[in-house]
């Protein structure tokens, strides 16, 4: 017998409790289904399933060896969707979530040019803050900026960097001068980016060293880097933001550039997707090709957000 379709078999047998059920499910006979488990069971040399008239369950080793068929079917039917995707076009739905602001601002329009390019995808599009559980809560694709967590049971690859800049606005500088070195920004109000309760340093590379923390202080604290924007250009402080969130305030003259891209910070920006089962053909397709930061999972390209 053929030792995959057997899995198969047994693991449909598993699934569905009843080897009656696994011969519908396959059309075959009850008595094949049971000939395909014993054909595991004496290659093996161990029981896999504890059956009786009325029910049956997976002895120990049964549990363990279950567990990885699941996994060995599911790669065997990847390597065959491999082959059929090269003579297809993305299709079904791909879940994604990501960073509000920069997803608006970033992803979203390299995932509406995909769908506009192959009219069989379907997007299922998350823009939330909070970081949820990509498995349990069964996205796709996540796009993750900072430091990364806990990645157990997830495939992690840096796709673009975002330049971090300071900047306030002409009328904030006049009152009140403009900082000449990272120091004379503790003489300064900050407006404060204040994220699950918790406060984030500003960060400035160094030389072969770590970067440099600076804690901010102000009066000012928010929760959404689009209102520290607008509140910067009202003059109420200086900020440290994306460069691709205050391009277009910077470029119309509403905000300035404190430290000319001498100091920048790069935060990475990554994808993150369950190691099994794979993802759909959409994250394969001339993403690349796009304005913006690259997303898929390739090499990273060292690009930086709205350069």
């Amino acid at each position: 017998m053929d030792r995959l379709s057997s899995m198969a078999v047994f693991v449909r047998a598993a699934d569905l409790g009843s080897f009656a059920a696994a011969a519908d499910a396959f059309e075959i006979s009850g008595p094949m289904v049971g000939k395909h488990v014993r054909f595991l069971e004496e290659r093996l040399g161990v029981r896999l399933l504890n059956r009786t008239t009325r029910r049956q369950s997976l002895t120990e080793a049964g549990q363990a060896y279950y567990e990885r068929c699941r996994a060995v079917l599911a790669e065997a039917e990847a390597a065959d969707a491999v082959v059929a995707d090269e003579l297809s076009e993305p299709r079904g739905r791909l879940r994604v979530t990501m960073p509000a602001l920069l997803g608006r601002h970033c992803i979203a329009p390299l995932l509406m040019k995909l769908a506009r390019k192959y009219p069989h995808l379907e997007l299922d599009l998350s823009f939330a803050d909070p970081i949820a559980d990509i498995v349990e809560a069964g996205y796709d694709l996540a796009i993750r900026t900072g430091d990364l967590d806990d990645q157990s049971g997830l495939i992690a690859r840096r796709i673009a960097s975002q330049r971090m800049v300071v900047c306030g606005a002409r009328s904030y500088l006049r009152a009140n001068g403009k900082p000449k070195s990272l120091d004379d920004l503790a003489a300064h109000q900050a407006i404060i980016y204040r994220r699950s309760g918790r406060v984030r340093p500003w960060l400035f590379p160094q030389q072969d060293q770590p970067a440099r923390e600076i804690m901010p202080s102000g009066r000012l604290r928010l929760d959404d880097l689009e209102a520290i924007a607008d509140a910067a250009a009202q003059g109420m402080g200086l900020a440290w933001l994306p460069y691709w969130l205050v391009r277009e305030r910077l470029n119309a003259g509403a905000l300035v550039d404190l430290f000319g891209g001498q100091v920048e910070f790069l935060y990475d920006c990554h994808a993150l997707w369950p190691r099994s089962p794979r993802l759909p053909l959409a994250e394969a397709h001339d993403m690349t090709q796009a304005p913006g930061p690259p997303l898929t999972p390739r090499p990273p390209s060292g690009r930086a957000l709205g350069r």
